[in-house]
């Protein structure tokens, strides 16, 4: 037993630091693979038949339906092209979605049929990422403390998506009408996976949960989707989809078992970025203020206004060259925290501005983007971070950066990434951090460099 020629999955990424994730899962487990940030181009597209995964990302987590209804099919029949025997949906590993924004059932109902299969493996929990799902309910953890979605101290009170329901099959039915199954934990681990899917899929299940808690949960969860793929095989989830595939290909013999000892270098100087409001983002700016960054704030309400937001980006980006000169590196950052007064005038503004939050966001990000643009042009840098899931898609758009692939691992679910730009950005290094990831020295690890097992 073999795995095919040719690439073994293709996934859209519902935002940027997500897709690096599951580019991460792959690239280091000897899987070369590339992450488009665009759609490509056919020229290259073409060029990307070298790789054993490809991977586009987007905005979609941080958009409507009718922007989906707008622009998902396109994507979708692009992915269709690569003729990979899997197509991913790659979802938040805290499914942040709703509804009306990031809406998952609705790029599912359109990715189905365009991506087909005879059922839609769902696959969320990563426990590498410290997010683990029993009984169809996801829990995540803070500080190694486990907490049920609905009770988790961000996620339960995220600004955009807040999740009120942990059982995931629930929370997709608001999205989709799709009947909606699961193979459960105690099944996973006994043996019965096999039944309970053949089970699932002849009540009519179309979209089934897999219960995810271990190496061995993941592994099966893993030979379940391989094993039952069909000619072709649409699946939607975290990172967890990739992180399945390998840990049964590495099970059963069809990779090798990877080796990431991993040493990347110290560079001099670094710049950074953050539209991040979680609290983990807190503590790594916090952390970075008292271990040579200088932290430059940016109002977001002044976002309402593009002509005074334009006006503080350069003003920003002015700030952080001055600091790069005096030995210091810059951290431009719009909050520190989920408690940061800042928000609250941040929604303030939005609701006495008349402006679409969709349009601001927009612009937060491209802004932030333009600011590392003028001071990569400037200082001459060879490494950035952006943080923020939805602030690194509209940032590194504004870098005319159009792919990455990763180098090296940093923190799991943030690789080191060289970028592919049309720009004098070409080759710089750069990692996109979600607002949950990382430890509180991320930003440092970033520019000192160290060895990493991973």
């Amino acid at each position: 037993m073999s795995l095919p020629d040719g690439p073994l999955i293709a996934f859209y990424g519902d935002d940027y630091t997500g897709s690096s994730a599951a580019m991460e899962a792959l690239a280091f487990a000897g899987l070369p693979t590339i992450l488009f940030l665009e759609t490509p181009s056919p020229e290259r597209f073409a060029a990307a038949a070298q790789y054993r995964a490809v991977g586009i990302a987007g905005v979609a987590r941080s958009k409507g339906p009718e922007w989906m209804d707008a622009n998902l099919p396109a994507v979708f029949r692009r992915l269709a092209a690569i003729g990979a025997p899997i197509t991913h949906y790659k979802a938040c590993s805290t499914f942040d979605s709703a509804p009306h924004v990031g809406s998952i059932g609705r790029a599912i109902d359109l990715a189905v049929p365009l991506l087909g299969g005879a059922w839609h493996p769902m696959v969320v929990a990563s426990p590498a990422m410290g997010r683990y799902q029993a009984f169809g309910n996801l829990f995540a953890t803070v500080h190694g403390v486990g907490h049920r979605l609905d009770r988790h101290p961000t996620m339960a009170r995220h600004p955009v998506t807040p999740m009120g329901e942990a059982d995931l099959g629930r929370h997709l039915a608001r999205q989709t009408s799709r009947p909606i199954g699961l193979v459960d934990v105690v099944t996973m681990e006994t043996g019965r996976a096999d039944a309970a899917l053949a089970s699932e899929r002849n009540r009519g299940a179309e979209i089934i949960s897999l219960d995810v808690l271990n190496r061995q949960t993941l592994i099966e969860a893993g030979r379940l989707i391989w094993t039952h793929r069909g000619e072709r095989l649409f699946a939607v989830g975290s990172q967890g989809i990739e992180q399945a595939l390998v840990a049964y290909w590495q099970s059963a013999g069809l990779i090798a078992p990877a080796n990431h000892d991993t040493t990347f270098a110290a560079v001099d100087r670094i710049a950074c970025v953050s539209g991040s409001c979680s609290p983990v983002t807190a503590e790594q700016i916090a952390h970075a203020a008292g271990h040579g960054f200088e932290i430059i704030r940016l109002d977001a309400a002044h976002a309402v206004d593009a002509a005074q937001w334009n006006r503080d980006v350069e003003h920003g980006a002015v700030r952080a060259l001055q600091a790069l000169s005096a030995g210091r590196d810059p951290l431009l950052v719009t909050a520190e925290g989920p408690d940061d007064p800042a928000i609250a005038g941040f929604r303030t503004a939005i609701v006495t501005s008349g402006v679409s939050p969709d349009t601001i966001n927009d612009r937060i990000g491209t802004g932030l983007g333009r600011a590392l643009d003028r001071i990569l042009q400037t200082a001459g840098l060879q490494r950035v971070v952006v943080a923020g899931g939805d602030t690194s898609g509209h940032a590194v758009r504004a870098m005319n950066i159009f792919a990455l692939t990763a180098i090296a691992p940093l923190a799991s679910g943030a690789p080191l990434c060289r970028a592919s730009a049309d720009t004098p950005h070409a080759a710089v290094e750069i990692a996109l951090k979600g607002g949950q990831v990382g430890g509180a020295d991320l930003f440092c690890l970033v520019r000192d460099g160290t060895a990493v097992k991973f």
